[in-house]
């Protein structure tokens, strides 16, 4: 039997099938959600939701929308199937970055169901690999049930700008304090470490601001250990758009643009630190 058609026979026994011509467009974006080693994987015909969570106070999506892909099926109206995230990242960058100039990697995933495991072929210049890997029951996902009608404040920034406010803020410090309103400061990101405070203020009329939609002034803090991975995503970014709702929970969403120029998308959500009292106000 030709190769071809043996996997065209495999393939219509799978629920997904996702192909594409630059297996980096996926490693990328995975890398940046990449804090725990395991992750759960949501196939819908809109594309991949790929989420980590860590102390039931943080999560991560990276949303890798079926546009991505030159090839996309799914059989089912959800396939839904945990998986180490480590090990698909290992398989994802077997080739390493040692590739020549305009030479990309070729991927293909499929996924036959419950129970069966995530295989992966991917081809370079030429020499084809075949991973298999195994997938678990998904653990229930939390629901931060954060709601566009109960968003309070919210802004869309250049990521430039919120990447160099990272660097001059105490990153050591336990606490990122996040200041919105609609009245002076506007934006202000806080540490309070042993040195002293730290501040940064965003002119709502900065250049590096796209929208600033501020209704009612909010002073929430969240821990740093939290926020500390969303970093990765901020390094791949071009813009942020960074929300709070009435409980005071954060959105931070990052627009990541791939070596195609097709866009991503990276959205963590964070809940508010309630143990930090007043000495750091």
């Amino acid at each position: 039997m030709a190769l071809s058609t043996q996997y065209a026979d495999e393939d219509s026994q799978n629920v997904l099938i996702a192909k594409l011509d630059n297996a980096k467009n996926v490693s990328n974006i995975l890398k940046a959600i990449h804090f725990k080693e395991s992750a759960t994987v949501f196939a819908s015909s809109m594309g991949l939701k790929v989420t980590v969570e860590d102390s039931k106070c943080v999560q991560a999506n990276a949303f890798i929308q079926e546009g991505i892909f030159h090839e996309y099926a799914v059989q089912e109206d959800q396939v839904t199937f945990k998986i180490n995230l480590t090990v698909l990242l290992e398989c994802l960058t077997i080739f390493g970055s040692t590739s020549a100039p305009g030479v990309t990697t070729n991927l293909k995933m499929c996924y036959g169901g419950y129970g069966c495991p995530l295989q992966l072929v991917l081809e370079e210049d030429g020499v084809l690999t075949e991973c298999s890997i195994k997938t678990l029951e998904p653990d229930e996902i939390l629901d931060f049930n954060f709601c566009s009608e109960n968003v309070i404040n919210k802004i869309i920034m250049k990521s430039e700008c919120l990447k160099e406010a990272f660097s001059e803020l105490d990153m050591s410090s336990d606490i990122l304090q996040f200041l919105m309103s609609p009245d002076p400061p506007y934006f202000r990101l806080s540490t309070f470490g042993d040195a002293g405070s730290t501040h940064s203020d965003f002119p709502k009329d900065s250049d590096m601001i796209e929208s600033f939609s501020c209704t009612q002034t909010q002073t929430n803090r969240y821990k740093v250990s939290l926020l500390k991975p969303s970093v990765k995503a901020l390094g791949l970014s071009t813009r942020v758009s960074i929300r709070t709702d009435n409980r005071g929970f954060l959105s931070i969403q990052y627009m990541i643009k791939n070596e195609d120029g097709q866009i991503c998308f990276v959205e963590y959500y964070c809940a508010p630190d309630e143990d930090v009292s007043d000495p750091y106000s």
